[in-house]
């Protein structure tokens, strides 16, 4: 299905999102990393964690409610281990803590061949997609995971929402092999509460197996649902649960209070990232077959998965390339009416001058 996108300049949303996080008491490198981590998503067709989420998440539980806050600095811990580094992130902004955190993790894998930090009383940082492309396009293996803002999702069999939305992102330096990063990010619950939401609007159905009622009976109706479920029954909320251990062992809050800062103000509130970045040559055994090398093997064996009759199968990632693409030919990045209308709202609240329709050549994406 086609539909109408508005071409703006990415100098023209950047200096929109800078104006918006400055006018929250953002210092101008935090709203410079917002601006450049929303452009990321938005020209990668990450239209789910733009700046408009961004910055209405900032609104419900981040510098407006206390869970995030503006200007901190991140306090590094004492560590013995040399590939490791220990961060608590007081509360900065999750989008500048993560590049810093993938930055760093980045120069210990090119001195230690792996590299790895934990980062405690962080808040939100989005897509984690965005931050393991980065890192794989700069010819990185990057990992992270983070704990959810809210625990939204109920463990296997269970009733009560104690579990994060939990993603988890891979990325993979493949861009000799097909052209673009590898990016496996995946979210461990099978709907979002804001597609419920969405869903009870239009008068629509859930599919199955994707939410409970109170008493933990799945639900298709979205006015019944009170909490949603992870994918894959007992191996999704496996998943899941990883996100939530690694948290406890960094230092994350119970999962049921977590943003809900009202609650047991003595408890912690505060969500937990991991960052994990692995150096390619730190492991290459070297027996590739056929005198392949690593690149070599690493082409040979993703042109074996997609063979076979799997030719017109995808990978990972391929459609944000395709979605970057589309953006580089168009000159901008793409949004439409309804979105615009948004970023006019956002601008009017910081007092910057709203976009005019007629200043921005049109696009049909498909």
């Amino acid at each position: 299905m086609s539909e109408t996108f508005y071409i703006v300049p990415e100098a023209t949303h950047n200096e929109l999102v800078v104006a918006a996080y400055r006018h929250r008491g953002f210092t101008a490198d935090e709203a410079a990393a917002a601006a450049r981590f929303s452009a990321h998503a938005s020209r990668h067709g990450i239209r789910t964690h733009n700046a408009i989420k961004a910055l209405h998440l900032d609104h419900l539980f981040g510098s407006a409610a206390g869970g995030c806050k503006p200007g901190a600095e991140i306090e590094k811990k004492p560590s013995r281990f040399a590939a490791s580094e220990i961060w608590n992130a007081n509360r900065k902004l999750g989008q500048a803590t993560a590049y810093a955190a993938m930055d760093e993790a980045i120069a210990l894998a090119d001195k230690y061949g792996i590299g790895q930090v934990s980062v405690d009383n962080a808040f939100h940082y989005l897509w984690g997609g965005g931050y393991v492309m980065e890192a794989a396009s700069r010819g990185y293996i990057a990992y992270t995971n983070c704990t959810a803002a809210l625990a939204e999702v109920v463990p296997f069999m269970g009733k009560f929402p104690t579990l994060g939305t939990n993603p988890h992102s891979w990325g993979f330096p493949t861009v000799d092999a097909v052209g673009f990063p590898i990016v496996v990010d995946w979210a461990t619950s099978v709907v979002a509460m804001g597609r419920v939401q969405q869903l009870a609007r239009e008068g629509k159905q859930l599919p199955p197996n994707a939410a409970v009622d109170k008493d933990g009976n799945p639900t298709t109706d979205p006015a019944e649902v009170v909490a949603l479920t992870t994918f894959g029954a007992h191996k999704g909320y496996g998943l899941s649960l990883i996100n939530e251990i690694m948290g406890a062992f960094i230092g994350g809050s119970l999962p049921t209070l977590r943003s809900r800062w009202q609650k047991n103000p003595e408890e912690k509130h505060t969500p937990a990232f991991y960052f994990q970045v692995i150096h390619p040559e730190a492991i290459a055994g070297g027996d590739y077959a056929l005198g392949r090398n690593q690149a070599e093997n690493v082409k040979a064996v993703l042109a074996d998965v997609l063979g076979h009759g799997n030719e017109s199968c995808i990978l990972p990632g391929q459609i944000e390339a395709q979605a970057a693409k589309r953006s580089d030919a168009a000159g901008g990045l793409l949004f439409s009416r309804a979105e615009l209308d948004v970023f006019n709202d956002i601008a009017h609240e910081c007092g910057h001058t709203g976009w005019k329709l007629g200043d921005f050549d049109q696009a049909e994406n498909v």
